[in-house]
């Protein structure tokens, strides 16, 4: 599964959880990697368990239920520099780059894997969260295959 230019958005930012998950949901939406009702499944996800992962990432995905609505695997990155608060507003629950994830069967959790190996290292969140063209991030996380 390759990473699309078109499905990566550099310097966004938003006001709370829910818009940042929707846009993750919609460029995939755009895509044409899952049908509109996906977006909200991945809301209700996050809603059930956080999917702010540590280390400043988020990896927004639909619920179990929600995989009827996937019409071929796909991901989207979204950065945001200033951050996207996932937790209580006390905790550092912050996310900077999330990665909003469609599968198709168990696709996806290959995919998952690598940007769990990349992303455990902070300094490769960082580098993610200061690329500035949407061709380096796509460098950083090849970088894992």
């Amino acid at each position: 599964m390759e990473l699309n230019p078109e499905m990566i958005l550099l310097d966004q930012e938003y006001t709370n959880k829910e818009d940042a998950i929707r846009a993750c949901g919609q460029l995939l939406v755009e895509a044409g990697c899952v049908e509109e009702e996906y977006v909200d499944a991945m809301i209700e996800r996050n809603k059930l368990v956080s999917v702010y992962m540590g280390n400043f990432i988020a990896i927004p995905h639909g619920t179990d239920e929600a995989k009827k609505y996937v019409k071929k695997s796909g991901i989207s990155v979204i950065q945001v520099p200033t951050g996207v608060q996932f937790g209580k507003e006390d905790t550092e629950d912050v996310a900077m780059v999330l990665f909003g994830i469609a599968g198709i069967g168990n696709e996806h959790l290959d995919i998952l894997q690598k940007i769990a190996i990349f992303c455990s290292d902070v300094e490769n969140v960082v580098k993610l969260a200061d690329a500035k063209t949407k061709e380096e991030v796509i460098s950083y996380l090849q970088e894992v295959e």
